[in-house]
């Protein structure tokens, strides 16, 4: 497949997909006309790159849909310096769209996981629960995923007034979240039902009934 044809697929996807689906910010369309999501896919899974599904990765690993991370950065509202930490960088793609919006970008991703190598970009291997505190505190949390619960570990990295967004899971329904730290405390809203790739290890403690 030609570069020619993937830049018109990347035009179909910010037309179809992201427009038509509340992503009306527009440096986040600029951003996603720009990034070649393309050079983030798996040679095997390229002519997948553009299409509104989860593309697999090895480790049983997804690279999130392109409205899903769209919708992401849309609530996150990225401005220029902010300081983000991104959980769940997978291939680096979501981290790409970060930096082209001006941020500061530190990605979390697990170790033996995607290969990442974007510009400007810290890179930190390790549990994605766990985040970065070396470099914290944070503007902006940004989990490239559902998870069950935003651990503590993750909230203490936040500055105050930090934003925060992420997809929530709820009896098996993913929805996509966002909310601030204020005086210590995270608030987050659901803001609407969104089929997200499901991070691993955010697993909610067991409540016991007695």
């Amino acid at each position: 497949m030609t570069e020619q044809n993937f830049s018109s697929m990347r035009t179909a996807m910010v037309e179809s997909q992201l427009r038509t689906s509340d992503v009306d910010d527009q440096r986040v369309i600029a951003a996603m006309a720009h990034v070649a999501r393309e050079d983030f896919v798996p040679a095997e899974r390229r002519a997948m790159t553009y299409i509104d599904r989860p593309i697999p990765l090895a480790g049983g690993r997804s690279l999130n849909p392109p409205l899903v991370i769209g919708r992401l950065l849309k609530e996150a509202q990225i401005g220029e310096g902010d300081r983000v930490l991104l959980i769940g960088a997978a291939t680096g793609y979501s981290a790409a769209l970060l930096a082209n919006l001006g941020a500061q970008v530190t990605a979390v991703e697990e170790e033996g996981g995607p290969e990442i190598s974007v510009s400007g970009v810290t890179v930190v291997r390790g549990q994605l629960n766990a985040g970065a505190p070396a470099g914290a505190p944070y503007d902006v949390l940004f989990i490239d995923g559902a998870v069950e619960e935003v651990p503590a570990a993750l909230v203490q990295q936040l500055a105050d007034g930090a934003r925060v967004v992420t997809g929530i899971v709820e009896r098996g329904v993913t929805r996509l979240c966002g909310g601030r730290m204020v005086a210590g405390i995270l608030g987050l809203a659901s803001l609407t039902d969104l089929e997200m790739v499901v991070l691993p290890g955010f697993a909610a403690p067991e409540k016991f009934l007695f």
